[in-house]
């Protein structure tokens, strides 16, 4: 049954204090290795636009300087400053714009998933549950190692539908298992004394899942046998693919040609390919490593800081089970993760690819725009305090269809072409952006940006660094060429219907502050604890582009947030944007991560063009210490991913702080999660 607390329009939140995100620490501690609480590992000296903009640019002349570059971010209206024409009178906040039409979810810390008023909603699929043929019931007291290979694995983050008929009454879901937090998956764990077991059910639970969904008469979606089913997890042979196989960065004693890579880790967003196959970005893989600190070459021991290794022991211990995990032991091990992987879930036979010309970092996800001339651009962002925005133009051009031919050439697209890195300038004098998040005084957060080529094939750009070199330790490269600091760019996604590229930039707590990179128009706030949305009006295979804020979120009531120039006492509170996605209007929907609004965490609907652009509004909202993740926004049906649920301080397996999706006192679990109208029409229509 549907339920929200409140009705009518939206009621911001108090103002928050001066805090961090609400993500707690122990997330913190198992999905990313507690980053935050260490310095960031870009140390360079990368200029910020105080040091770049020294005269008052107009925008006119700043378009000037680059080839009088046309900037069509959203029309007129768009770019207009102030509230947006002909926006809706005071009452409920319900918008017109197809897709939007909904009453929004009030913010709460609901045990629950939150849905809006007339939709429906029933869990997909749950960590445990059976995947492969002669998988086993789920027993949380008996887990083992050999059950887990074949059931969902554990905080799924990205999903994909991909509909096998015209109805898209059968699917196939795809999901990205992220990592594992141990303390919640075992009870009695000791951190301190891991059984082998537990680090090999650990290995099982990472990776991905593919299975065969359909929809129900209800409207909901329930898994299914069949032969597309698949478990992929950190046994799993990858091919090495593109200008850095074969490297002896890559080799290792288990594969000493450096071609085949086995597993992959860590995997949060991604995207579907025009071909059909899925990409997916290994983020934080350094957290799984050890003896980072017995590394006493200082080369080395730089290649290692600048992705945040440092250390003796691993949070998990793997490391005293398998040698893979001991830098000391393996030192190139650490090299095979951190690359965009592509799968093909119509092939379970398939091997899956690690493609190396897209770079190796803290890859959020990949997603894929076909230019006009028929090659393929791969947009990325590096999810990293201070890190950077990628792109990559292929050298080949697609070949149109999902046929299996199709798809096997098309994967090859991605292993040639040529790496760019992202620098942006603003148009506003310097001295208008104070890092309050005040508007400068154009009304908007604007300016031009330039794509640095990094390395094309087997040619670096890049002084003093081999091509080979730019693909392995690509944050050393762009940290050679000046690109832009950003904060912690997440999931980046083309929009299917004007064309622009969107990128969700979560937060940085430490923007301007202890000798950190100050605030720039692209990140022009201190201590910016809630993050922003970046609309890029790129020209797809050229090093041109323009660019503004779309968001600058947080508390409406708070002077320095912006949402594209909608009238704020309408929209919904957000913070902390992380997943992107949109709908067939081209709608932009927003998942988030580690709300710092004292709200649990949602899914959000904002129109991107014309007079309600800027509108966000709450979809729904997850239980009590998860995160929304891996958003999908069909016509009738929306999806998200339900991760980490329960995971707040003080909590574990012997002291369960929720007890959703199940109830009752049952252990919470990770969980993907379908909603629907209640009387089967379109999401977000009257």
């Amino acid at each position: 049954m549907s339920s929200r607390p409140d009705s009518g329009r939206v009621i911001p939140l108090p103002l928050a204090s001066h805090h961090s995100a609400s993500r707690s620490s122990i997330t913190c501690k198992y999905r990313c290795g507690n980053a935050c609480q260490h310095e960031a590992p870009n140390t360079s000296g990368n200029a910020y636009f105080g040091d770049i903009v020294e005269a008052v640019l107009s925008r006119r002349g700043a378009l000037k300087a680059t080839g009088a570059l046309a900037l069509t971010v959203g029309g007129a209206a768009a770019l207009s400053s102030g509230t947006a024409a002909a926006a809706p009178q005071p009452g409920p906040a319900r918008g017109a714009v197809p897709g939007t039409d909904f009453a929004p979810v009030a913010p709460n810390t609901q045990d629950a998933v939150v849905v809006a008023d007339g939709y429906q909603q029933g869990v997909v699929i749950r960590w445990g549950d059976p995947v492969v043929e002669d998988a086993p019931e789920f027993d949380f007291a008996n887990q083992s190692a050999a059950a887990q290979e074949k059931q969902f694995g554990y905080n799924n983050d990205f999903a994909e539908l991909i509909a096998l008929d015209r109805t898209g009454a059968e699917s196939l879901l795809v999901c990205n298992h992220e990592y594992t937090t141990e303390e919640h998956m075992f009870l009695g764990y000791d951190e301190n004394n891991p059984t082998e077991e537990q680090a090999k059910i650990a290995w099982a639970a990472h990776g991905l899942s593919v299975v065969m969904v359909k929809r129900q008469d209800d409207g909901s979606l329930k898994p299914a046998p069949s032969r597309y089913n698949r478990r992929i997890t950190l046994s799993t042979p990858f091919e090495l693919r593109g200008p850095a196989t074969g490297s002896d960065l890559l080799k290792t004693s288990v594969d000493p040609t450096g071609t085949t890579a086995f597993g992959t880790q860590n995997n949060c967003a991604g995207s579907l390919t025009p071909w059909g196959t899925i990409l997916s970005g290994e983020e934080n893989f350094n957290q799984y490593f050890a003896n980072a600190d017995a590394v006493t070459d200082p080369v080395a021991k730089e290649r290692l800081g600048r992705y945040g290794l440092k250390g003796l022991a691993s949070t998990r211990k793997w490391e005293r089970f398998d040698k893979r995990w001991d830098i000391a032991q393996e030192p190139n091990e650490v090299n095979r993760f951190g690359w965009i992987v592509e799968i093909d879930p119509h092939d379970p036979s398939s091997t899956p690819v690690k493609h190396t010309a897209l770079g190796r970092f803290k890859h959020e996800g990949a997603a894929v725009k076909i230019a006009d001339d028929g090659r393929v651009v791969a947009y990325s962002g590096d999810d990293e305090r201070f890190d950077y925005i990628y792109k990559f133009v292929s050298n080949g051009k697609v070949k149109s269809g999902t046929s299996a031919l199709a798809r096997r050439h098309n994967m090859t697209l991605l292993d040639d072409g040529t790496l760019y890195v992202a620098k942006f300038t603003g148009n506003s004098p310097a001295g208008e952006i104070d890092g309050t998040g005040k508007l400068p005084s154009d009304g908007k957060f604007d300016g031009i940006g330039e794509w640095i080529p990094l390395a094309s094939g087997k040619e670096s750009f890049v002084p003093g660094f081999t091509a080979e070199e730019v693909y392995v330790f690509t944050r050393l490269a762009a940290d050679a060429v000046g690109a832009t600091k950003m904060d912690r760019p997440e999931d980046i996604q083309p929009n299917p219907v004007n064309g622009k590229v969107y990128c969700a930039l979560t937060n940085n707590s430490n923007r301007g502050s202890d000798g950190n990179a100050a605030p720039d128009e692209a990140n022009p706030r201190i201590g910016n604890k809630h993050g922003h949305v970046l609309e890029v009006d790129d020209d797809t295979t050229g090093t041109r582009f323009g660019w503004n804020l779309l968001l600058v979120c947080g508390d409406p009531n708070d002077p320095g947030t912006y949402f594209g120039g909608f009238d704020k006492t309408k929209v919904s509170p957000i913070s902390c944007p992380d997943n992107v996605a949109f709908d067939r209007h081209g709608n932009l929907w927003i998942s988030t991560d580690g709300n710092a609004l004292d709200s649990n965490d949602g899914l959000f609907a904002v129109p991107v063009e014309g007079p309600e652009r800027g509108f966000v509004k709450q979809f729904l909202t997850v239980p009590n210490g998860a995160e929304t993740c891996g958003p999908v926004v069909r016509d009738k049906l929306v999806t998200v991913s339900v991760q980490h649920p329960g995971e707040v301080d003080g909590a574990s397996a012997d002291s369960p702080a929720s007890h959703w999706p199940d109830g009752g006192t049952s252990q919470p679990r990770p969980s993907v999660v379908a909603i629907w109208r209640e009387d089967g029409g379109e999401i977000g229509r009257s």
